[in-house]
């Protein structure tokens, strides 16, 4: 399981590492101030920070082909926590979604947790069947794993964290080397059922879907929350109100500041200026991730920060843009940022398997192999088969 002898502290992504602590530092910093300078409710998320750091170290040591031998166990665990979530479940009144398991006063998010190992069991499953992956079958199991905690997180109903759950996955079955036939077959299908959801939504739903199409619409009610984050927003201009000073976050007139609309915090308060350099922090991360993948010789290592990349990409897209106005407004985190330890101790072990895969990637399946023999095997051995 730990395994110096396949890691090469030399290879390790310093861009990587750098930025997400540049990015855990500021968002402790903005969130203190979306607290009020209240300290208490940071404290929680200073811990989550700082022992996702400590996981980082113990990840960079660990043999990531080792581990993932025991995905299926994995996999069965979270599927377990999303089937406890369902029985034991607490927020449906309060946020819509039966998605917070409580023990005592200690409360988590079992969706987030499931989050890191679908991902790694679904790139190791993947892995062992890069060459027969469009296959009727196995294609119906790859389906099958993927769907099933989707389906376990739409009946909690939290619709917002399943399509980040189709995101990643889908980018991860892509990587993965499936057909274009199949993805055609696919696309068409998500397509029908994307028209009925849409035409049958009623609720919030409905309204989050009708105020992004004419943002003027209930202004003082369903649609108060993206207004006050524009006006936030917009308010920062170029160099920000000053740190605790943006009157739209102290004084609360923005709901869930603390979680959703972190980013309007950050732009008033810092101004465009700060965006911008948060903005180019996240844009390393997902660069750095992306070639990490692409430079890997080993498909599982490809495959697994596809998914990480995937998952952090459209969290940071769709947190973001919803502030702005770009997308319908969702319970969708920022990673770094929002509120919430169980969210960041995941987004850490994510970056935290990265920068372990970044010291591996010279590697091919399972194995080492030499420099010399590295220019005499086809690089078509270890890659998934070319779509047709």
């Amino acid at each position: 399981m730990f395994n110096l002898k396949k890691k090469d502290l030399k290879e390790l992504d310093l861009m990587l590492l750098f930025a997400t602590i540049a990015l855990s530092v500021i968002g402790l910093v903005v969130l203190y101030s979306a607290y009020g300078g209240n300290i208490r409710p940071i404290l929680t998320q200073l811990f989550a920070t700082i022992l996702g750091f400590v996981i980082i170290l113990v990840l960079c040591t660990i043999d990531l082909d080792f581990i993932k031998r025991s995905y299926l166990g994995v996999y069965g665990v979270m599927i377990v926590l999303l089937l406890l979530t369902l029985v034991f479940g607490r927020g449906l009144d309060e946020w819509g979604a039966k998605s917070w398991v409580y023990i005592g006063s200690f409360s988590f998010q079992p969706s987030e947790i499931a989050k890191v190992g679908i991902i790694f069991s679904l790139a190791a499953f993947l892995d062992k069947h890069k060459f027969d992956i469009n296959d009727k079958l196995t294609l119906l199991k790859v389906i099958a794993m993927a769907g099933l905690p989707i389906g376990l997180i739409l009946l909690q109903p939290d619709f917002g964290t399943a399509m980040v759950y189709v995101f990643f996955v889908s980018a991860m079955i892509f990587i993965g080397g499936i057909s274009w036939k199949w993805i055609g077959i696919f696309a068409g299908l998500a397509a029908i059922v994307g028209f009925f959801v849409l035409t049958n939504l009623s609720g919030y739903r409905l309204d989050r879907i009708e105020n992004f199409l004419d943002p003027s619409r209930d202004t003082s009610g369903s649609n108060w929350q993206q207004q006050q984050g524009l006006i936030a927003i917009g308010s920062g201009m170029l160099t920000g109100r000053g740190y605790l000073k943006g009157t739209q976050s102290q004084y609360g007139y923005i709901p869930e500041k603390e979680t959703d609309f972190i980013f309007s915090v950050l732009a008033e308060e810092l101004g465009f200026l700060g965006a911008i350099i948060v903005i180019a922090l996240f844009a390393i991360v997902i660069m750095r991730l992306v070639i990490i993948a692409k430079t890997s010789r080993n498909t599982f290592i490809t495959i697994m920060l596809t998914g990480i990349a995937g998952l952090l990409f459209i969290h940071i897209f769709e947190n973001i843009a919803m502030t702005i106005g770009l997308m319908p407004v969702t319970g969708i985190p920022l990673p770094f940022f929002s509120y919430g330890g169980t969210f960041q101790l995941i987004s850490l072990i994510n970056i935290g398997l990265a920068l372990s895969a970044s010291m591996q990637k010279k590697q091919y399946d399972d194995g080492i192999i030499d420099d010399e023999a590295i220019n005499l095997l086809d690089v078509s051995m270890v890659r998934p088969s070319k779509r047709k």
